[in-house]
């Protein structure tokens, strides 16, 4: 596959990054004015109704979806056609299964999006029906425990890609550009694994404690309340905000300099 002849591609994956960063960049932001009782915790959803009522929020949320659907298919591309060249090992299928899960999950989101635009509406209140739909289906059963061990694991996949340097790899950069990109991709990528560790401990507490059908998965929102809660739990909200401003930016880095590498994909 030649990437020149699906540059389509490039550009979609590209805005997927730039609006995951900037979700996660307001996330960060409202994360710390809850520390300073200038504002409440957001979750993704939360941020995109947020958005939606700003001057130009329609516009802005359809600006969000369109980056969104480009993410979702860049992670199906790089899951299903192994554009990093991950592999059928053990390790590689872990990884590819992840970021299946991620394109999954941030199609969720981009469902979500659509929904709060009112394209799903059928009259009454129908914000979120279909998020609320989609979280009580993927809350049932065994799936709690399931969806435990693959945030953990990316909790640690995170912390090792930050630790190791692994995302230097996947960027097409000028190296003079890198003393300034590692502290924002070690920082920011060590404070999503932090929020993923805690998403997974909330919903193993869930599965052990057989939580009743139509309780919501646990979020981003319930782990930042969760992280509030413990002892000095303002300061480790405020270092989670700014962590995941970190985030953002290292998403928006991404955006730019991402390696969309479609000519490695397998068949």
């Amino acid at each position: 596959m030649q990437a020149s002849d699906h540059q389509w591609v490039t550009y979609l994956a590209r805005a997927g990054y730039s609006a995951r960063g900037i979700i996660y960049l307001i996330i960060g932001f409202f994360a710390i004015l809850a520390t300073q009782g200038a504002g409440e915790k957001k979750d993704t959803e939360g941020e995109l109704s947020t958005i939606l009522i700003q001057p130009f929020g329609t516009f802005l949320v359809w600006t969000l979806i369109i980056g969104l659907i480009g993410y979702v298919l860049w992670r199906l591309i790089q899951s299903l056609l192994d554009t990093d060249d991950h592999g059928w090992s053990p390790k590689g299928l872990a990884v590819r299964i992840g970021l299946l899960i991620s394109a999954f999950t941030y199609a969720s989101l981009a469902l979500y999006s659509l929904s709060i635009t009112g394209v799903f509406s059928q009259g009454g209140d129908s914000t979120g029906s279909l998020a609320r739909m989609l979280d009580g289906y993927i809350s049932r059963g065994n799936i709690s425990l399931f969806l435990s061990v693959i945030f953990a694991g990316a909790a640690i996949a995170h912390w090792w890609k930050a630790v190791t340097r692994k995302y230097v790899g996947h960027f097409q950069v000028d190296r003079k550009l890198m003393p300034f990109i590692h502290p924002i991709a070690m920082m920011g990528l060590f404070a999503r694994g932090c929020v993923f560790l805690v998403i997974a401990f909330l919903l193993f507490y869930r599965y052990l404690n057989a939580a009743p059908e139509g309780v919501n998965t646990p979020g981003l929102k319930d782990a930042m309340h969760f992280l509030q809660q413990l002892p000095q739990g303002q300061a480790l909200l405020f270092l989670l905000g700014v962590g995941l401003i970190f985030f953002a930016l290292y998403s928006l880095v991404e955006a730019w300099f991402r390696r969309i590498n479609l000519e490695d994909a397998s068949y």
